[in-house]
């Protein structure tokens, strides 16, 4: 953050966001689009690093949410910002389109319904299929398929590059990330007439990195939300971990689906969907499961069978390939059939809590409607004409050309040539750029999440001690070190293109895949993690 844009010492924030997923990224990012002093919290050490990085990551057209809610509208006009944003910075989004199939009578006559349901979300180019057309579409799929209806806006996008891109231009815009800030109590302030910069109350969050102070507070905390919402006096929803375990299988695999396969939604969930990902392999699951345990990202045997059985049914020859990775998610499933952005004008806080899946789609529209409401309870808001350009997100994309494909990039910087993870082909040039960036990570699992190195088939085996040297060393490396210096063959270069479908990413696992798109913005500055009050 820049100096002229951080409010003096002893001055609150004029806003703090607690959250640096995807939603609370973007709500930043729009807030400090404004002449407003904005901090951007997180208990974790990095962006991203919660319920986001789990994400299935697609791109939802929003043709099957209910109608006339609020999670129906902010996914409409999030698809529409969310695609022009990832023009803009380089996330790499596919537009593989979606196919649901349907397997039983039930399903087939449920069909003409789900069209009528996107109509009046609105989306009006889903067409029903025969049976016949569905095996044209997707040869692979197993036996049984009565008919399918089609949803060809459907896309896959890279959540890890989209929260990071959000965060990024949140912090070139002035605002204070401030990570490792655990909340852990907050404290209403009264109005001080002769506090600087205003007179109204104010809110004092106790963070484990000391006191933050704010005169309005935005609880954008996932899986956190009704906790943080209950120490602001509240008892309006209850947060339920539901945990979703995904396997990953390898690229060998992509031929196999090209597109989004969707299952007919049910009373019980929406089910498990086959997609391709934007890093190249093929993602079958999740799973849905309630804990109690809010950080239980662990996968487990009944998940595993659970999707080994679903898999032989929908497609028995994706089966026989490779499973390169399994990892596990948590969803926030709340006790509320919508999204609950809800103001205290009296305490100056605003909940976005029950943001499900769709959170990613929709996170710029749920800032652009944060935004209003937080003017309409009296937030002042007086749009900047100094805006920086977005960033220029780095392409972890396989359907893009990476760096190790670039030849003009390799003879700019031979580092780009020198190739650290043969199997998701990453360079040392990218870890370099990884560390130089606006917020670098902070460790293994952020690094992995920015550049895909050591998620493909051996898991690290063959890169891990030189990526873990990188990673001591910052990014920085002695040119011809160790594997670094061979080159990847032409053969070995990806020979198909991937497209957008909705991968669902890890908490705490290794997954091969993600998106990303050009060259880093290198800067010196790096996340703000000290305290402020």
């Amino acid at each position: 953050m820049t100096d002229d844009t951080r409010p003096p010492a002893g001055t609150p924030y004029d806003v703090a966001v607690i959250g640096a997923g995807v939603v609370g990224s973007a709500i930043a990012r729009e807030l400090a689009g404004h002449a407003l002093s904005v901090a951007l919290l997180d208990a974790r050490d990095d962006v991203g690093d919660g319920t986001s990085k789990a994400n299935t990551a697609i791109l939802h057209t929003g043709f099957d949410a209910k109608p006339g809610t609020l999670e129906s509208r902010l996914v409409r006009r999030g698809y529409t910002l969310l695609s022009a944003y990832a023009e803009a910075t380089g996330i790499p989004v596919e537009r593989t389109g979606a196919l649901l199939v349907a397997w039983t009578r039930e399903e087939l006559d449920a069909l003409p319904g789900l069209r009528e349901k996107a109509v009046a979300n609105g989306y009006e180019h889903c067409e029903p299929v025969t049976a016949e057309e569905v095996y044209r579409q997707v040869p692979a799929l197993g036996p049984g398929a009565l008919g399918g209806l089609t949803v060809p806006d459907e896309s896959i996008i890279c959540t890890w590059t989209t929260t990071l891109a959000l965060a990024t231009d949140a912090l070139a815009r002035g605002a204070r990330v401030l990570l490792g800030h655990r909340v852990e109590s907050v404290r209403q302030n009264a109005a001080d007439p002769d506090a600087p910069g205003g007179t109204g109350p104010t809110t004092t969050l106790l963070t484990s990195r000391g006191p933050v102070t704010a005169r309005w507070v935005v609880n954008a905390a996932g899986l956190g939300a009704d906790v943080l919402d209950g120490l602001f006096g509240h008892r309006r929803f209850t947060v339920t971990p539901r945990r979703g375990e995904l396997l990953v299988y390898d690229k060998l695999a992509r031929p196999l689906a090209d597109r989004i396969v969707l299952p007919v939604p049910s009373k019980v969930g929406k089910g498990v969907l086959i997609s391709p990902t934007i890093y190249g392999n093929v993602m079958l699951g999740p799973t849905a499961e309630d804990l109690t345990d809010r950080t239980d990202t662990g996968t487990s045997e009944s998940g595993f069978a659970f999707l080994l059985d679903k898999g032989a049914r929908l497609m028995p020859t994706l089966l026989e390939e490779e499973v390169t990775a399994s990892y596990a998610g948590l969803r926030a499933a709340i006790d509320h059939g919508d999204y609950l952005i809800e103001p205290d004008q009296d305490r100056r806080y605003l909940l976005v809590g029950g943001i499900r899946s769709t959170g990613l789609t929709a996170s710029l529209a749920i800032a652009e409607h944060v935004r209003g409401v937080l003017g309409g309870a009296g937030l002042a808001l007086e749009p900047r004409a100094d805006l920086p350009g977005p960033p220029a997100m780095p392409n972890l994309g396989e359907a893009f050309t990476r760096p190790y494909q670039d030849a003009a990039l390799i003879a700019e910087d031979s580092a780009y040539g020198r190739v650290v993870c043969f199997c998701e082909r990453v360079t040392e040039g990218e870890i370099r750029d990884a560390f130089l960036s606006p917020l670098p990570p902070a460790g293994l699992d952020g690094l992995r999440r920015r550049t895909r190195v050591m998620n493909g088939r051996c898991q690290g085996f063959y890169c891990g001690a030189r990526t873990e040297a990188l990673l001591a060393g910052r990014g920085a490396a002695e040119p011809g070190a160790g594997c670094a210096t061979r080159q990847p063959s032409e053969q070995s270069q990806p020979s198909q293109s991937r497209e957008p479908s909705e991968p669902s990413q890890p908490s705490e696992s290794r997954t091969p895949d993600r998106p990303a798109q050009e060259r880093p913005a290198q800067a010196p500055a790096a996340q703000d993690q000290e305290t402020s009050t």
